[in-house]
């Protein structure tokens, strides 16, 4: 009986690490998306402002669509491009795209109004290359350890949208809005120096981004909500910033140059007080919880932001909260897709997940230029609550939480 009982005494379990070869792989992936996200996102927080130094620049509507114009080309090509890089591989791929990237940047810094600017913006969406680098870091791992290796990809969002809050302002202060896209510029092509040769070759798997039908995706309803919520995240982030940057230099007497001092401070403390939050999730298993708090959260800060937009501390006040919500979601929807999606399709929810994104990105950006441009921001922020509170009520039905 005694050898009975030592025999089902299972062995510890042995945490597997990176290789040398895939720890390389990774990091340089995860530098590479952090690169060209920073360089998508430097525009956002100053361009509601900066723009009024260019003809043109003064119509809402406009702006928004400079700002959402590449969220639409993106969304229309992360699929298409992904399936691209499964036959011509990876690399090539992602180097044509950055090559796109870094030729929209160019057009927009030489770009005399406003009009130009979406023309560039429109060119550097084309690049769509966010399936492909997810294609890559598959390719470059191994099943037990792509978690970690996604993970740093993913997390590289949160971050590059962080460090563009502060140094965006910052840069346009020093070298004007000109100097910002050849800034973007130089970030795209230390992206395709990073593709063509720092990340080490893979075998190409054998099995395509996509794996399944387009229906095997639309029928999985955890997915649909993930994605429905990746689209509403990133429309309530553009249309905020069609009018926030206006707000809090008309509250604080910030010029576009100045806005870090209120944008740094915002996002310390966010970070500072997330972290508990994804701690708690994390040991205790509780995605499902987290997801519904963080949404119901973002619901409550964007219904006071009409009335703290009238008065400067609580206006900073309510963006604490807004990214503490936004950086918890950032990490924890994508995490989500992993865990749901059936292995015979995870890339083809993958390449849904990034367009859908995109898509919020374009939708929000060009509506809240629509709402601003009627003169009353507050209609930004009630719009997005409304969209929001349906996202929570979605939400609640989400099913695989743990």
């Amino acid at each position: 009986m005694a050898n009975s009982g030592a025999a089902t005494v299972k062995p510890p379990r042995v945490k597997l690490k990176l290789t040398a070869t895939e720890r390389k792989a990774s990091i340089m992936l995860a530098l590479l998306f952090a690169s060209r996200m920073l360089g998508l996102f430097l525009l956002t927080p100053v361009f509601a402002v900066a723009a009024l130094s260019i003809p043109g620049g003064n119509d809402a509507v406009k702006v928004g669509l400079a700002l959402g114009a590449y969220g639409l080309t993106q969304a229309f090509l992360q699929i298409p491009l992904g399936m691209a890089s499964d036959r011509f591989g990876r690399r090539p791929v992602i180097v044509a795209g950055m090559v796109l990237f870094v030729a929209g940047g160019i057009m927009c810094a030489l770009a005399s109004d406003i009009n130009w600017i979406i023309a560039g913006r429109v060119l550097q969406g084309l690049g769509a290359i966010s399936a492909a680098i997810t294609a890559w870091v598959a390719d470059a791992t191994r099943p037990e350890v792509r978690t970690r290796a996604m993970a740093m990809v993913g997390g590289s969002i949160g971050l590059s949208f962080a460090v563009s809050l502060v140094l965006s302002p910052v840069l346009v202060g020093e070298f004007g809005l000109s100097g910002l896209f050849w800034a973007i510029s130089l970030l795209g092509f230390v992206c395709l120096l990073i593709a063509a040769f720092l990340v080490p070759a893979a075998p190409q798997s054998m099995q395509p981004i996509v794996q399944a039908k387009v229906s095997d995706v639309l029928r999985h309803a955890d997915l649909l909500r993930l994605n429905f919520g990746v689209f509403c995240l990133h429309f309530v982030l553009m249309a905020m910033f069609v009018v926030v940057p206006g707000i809090l230099a008309r509250l604080g007497g910030y010029d576009s140059s100045r806005l870090w001092e209120v944008y740094l401070p915002v996002i310390l403390l966010s970070f500072v007080l997330m972290v508990p939050a994804v701690f708690y999730t994390e040991t205790r298993r509780a995605h499902k919880v987290a997801l519904e708090v963080a949404v119901a959260g973002l619901v409550v800060v964007l219904a006071f932001l009409p009335w703290a937009s009238q008065q400067f501390v609580p206006m900073v006040a309510l963006l604490i909260g807004f990214f503490i919500a936004f950086n918890v979601l950032e990490a924890l929807q994508p995490s989500l897709v992993s865990r749901v999606a059936p292995p015979e399709f995870k890339g083809l929810a993958l390449g849904f997940y990034n367009t859908a994104q995109s898509l919020g990105v374009f939708a929000g950006a060009s509506l809240g230029g629509v709402l601003a441009a009627a003169g009353n921001t507050s209609y930004v922020f009630l719009v997005c609550a409304v969209l929001t509170f349906v996202w929570f009520l979605t939400a609640r039905g989400f099913r695989n939480g743990a």
